[in-house]
Formats: C-alpha cells, sequence, structure tokens
C-alpha cells in the first residue's frame, strides 16, 4: 500500500546513506509521507530524539536527555542506522566526529547522528530532490 501511494518518497528517502528499505518505510508510514509536519524540528520532536532538560526548582538541576516521547520503534531503527551513517554518510560523519573530539559520549553523537537522519529525510521528502554527498546549503554561513 505505501509503495503504490508513496512509491516516490520512499526511494528518495532509501537513497541517502545509512537509511534503508525498513527505516524508510517506517518515516513514510508514521508522518504519512512527511506531510504531517511542516518543519524538521517537529519532526525530530515526534520521534522523541529532541533534549529535554531535567530540572526542578533552581536547585535540583539533573542531566539533559532525549524526551524520549514518540515511537520507541522509530527511534530504535534510526539508532542502528547512525551505525552505519557514521561510515557511509558524509554529513553524518563528519558531525559525529566533531562531537567525540569534544570529549562528549559516543551515544550522544549518534543521537546527534539520528537528528541528521531525521532532517536530511524530511529536506529530501519536502524538496523532491533526490540525495547528493555533494551538495551545498545556498545559505552562507555566519561566524
Amino acid at each position: 500500500m505505501v509503495k503504490s501511494e508513496y512509491q516516490e518518497v520512499l526511494t528518495k528517502v532509501e537513497s541517502i546513506p545509512g537509511i534503508g528499505r525498513k527505516t524508510a518505510m517506517m518515516l513514510v508510514v508514521l508522518t504519512d509521507g512527511f506531510k504531517r509536519f511542516e518543519s524538521s524540528s517537529q519532526l525530530c520532536s515526534f520521534c522523541g530524539l529532541t533534549p529535554v532538560l531535567r530540572q526542578s526548582g533552581s536547585s535540583v538541576k539533573g542531566r539533559t536527555r532525549i524526551s524520549k516521547i514518540g515511537n520507541a520503534k522509530l527511534r530504535n531503527l534510526l539508532f542502528m542506522c547512525s551505525f552505519t551513517a557514521c561510515k557511509c554518510n558524509k554529513a553524518c560523519k563528519a558531525i559525529y566526529d566533531r562531537i567525540t573530539e569534544k570529549g562528549k559520549s559516543k551515544k550522544l553523537a549518534l543521537i546527534a547522528v539520528c537528528n541528521k537522519l531525521l532532517r536530511q529525510a524530511f529536506a529530501i521528502a519536502k524538496s523532491g530532490v533526490e540525495y547528493s554527498k555533494e551538495y551545498r546549503s545556498p545559505m552562507p554561513k555566519f561566524i
């Protein structure tokens, strides 16, 4: 049923290095072909991959963790995809290396890679453009 309705979106999302058929299918099904969201940050929140502060008043400050609100199966699939993406996807590898070089944990870096994969999938689905490893954003970076 998904292949008949969303075949084009499915093949474009599968073209991202690190995302396989099962993960692409789950993304397309749960997001209704990415029509349910207007921004990639909404999609990341839906999957439960956004950071949440754990704080009570002014004295009790806990560690920041991911929210885990959302589909646990999709979050697990994205986490498994992040291992492959760190090896195959140039943008994901750059994020992983940058975070681990700062001394942060590898698990935190893998969650950041999950966010990057979701944002790439959202951008490709919304724009309708195939994945290109040489793509550079037209917006200038400010230093």
